[in-house]
């Protein structure tokens, strides 16, 4: 049974995460295969939106395995970290946006790749938190950069340096979910939203995560300058004037990704 499983629907695809019975905690067999699956979405032009969740009513992944941790020392601790960071990099690197629908536990790693998503629907049962610090070490997967970037430093220290888990409600509140849906609801409404984005112009999708993904990247005067390079660059596609035709002619626009 793989430990990632891929499913294309239409113009979107699911990707799950398949150790229910560990929780879908993340080894490196796991981390090895959802990279082999994110460059074979990242290279099928069909796919327009991806969806992450996990295998199980349980956890959406519970963290890092531990038992493969434990055997590291600090140059294997390093190496250790950068795997995972490479794969979730590429996570937050797609050019397709991607959604992650939490359905249920998402701790240490776990909460680090649903970081890694652009966005994080969750059921009302989800918990979050960054428990490292109970472990003796700290989040390793990008969790001190990009969840002081999500809920402000205070907020994000108070997480990592406690290791307390939060419920969902209070992860929206601080900004870390978008939006909250009944356990039983999350995925088919997170596979709704990313049906709906998959209907939108592909070069409009990406240029707006480039552009957006640039804010964090750069100053605010460099993120305008490649906020303009790239909203003449998609004045340039077919996709553009098709958009635009159709709003003038009063019509629903037919998108060609060109």
């Amino acid at each position: 049974m793989s430990t990632v499983l891929l499913e294309r629907r239409g113009a979107y695809a699911v990707i799950t995460l398949n150790r229910p019975d560990k929780l879908n905690a993340l080894n490196g067999e796991l981390l090895q295969t959802l990279a082999d699956v994110l460059t074979d979405v990242g290279a099928d032009t069909t796919i327009h939106a991806v969806v992450v969740t996990g295998a199980g009513q349980k956890a959406f992944a519970a963290g890092a395995d531990i038992g493969e941790l434990h055997q590291q020392d600090a140059f294997g601790g390093r190496l250790f970290a950068e795997r995972g960071q490479r794969v979730f990099n590429m996570i937050e690197r797609l050019g397709k946006p991607v959604i992650a629908a939490v359905n249920g536990f998402a701790l240490g790693g776990g909460c680090e790749l649903a970081m890694a998503c652009h966005m994080r629907f969750a059921s009302e049962q989800a918990q979050f938190g960054q428990p490292e610090i109970n472990l003796g070490i700290i989040p390793g997967y990008g969790g001190t950069q990009r969840l002081p970037r999500l809920v402000g430093q205070a907020k994000a220290l108070e997480l990592i340096l406690a290791g307390d888990r939060i419920n969902a409600q209070e992860a929206l509140q601080i900004g870390l979910v978008n939006r909250l849906y009944p356990h039983a609801e999350v995925l088919a409404q997170t596979e709704a939203f990313a049906a709906s984005l998959a209907a939108k112009a592909p070069l409009a999708l990406y240029a707006c995560l480039e552009a957006t993904q640039a804010a964090s990247d750069t100053s605010e005067l460099e993120g305008q300058y490649i906020e303009a390079s790239v909203f003449g660059r998609t004045c340039g596609t077919s996709d553009f004037k098709e958009g635009t035709a159709a709003f003038l002619e009063k019509r629903q626009p037919v998108f060609s990704g060109r």
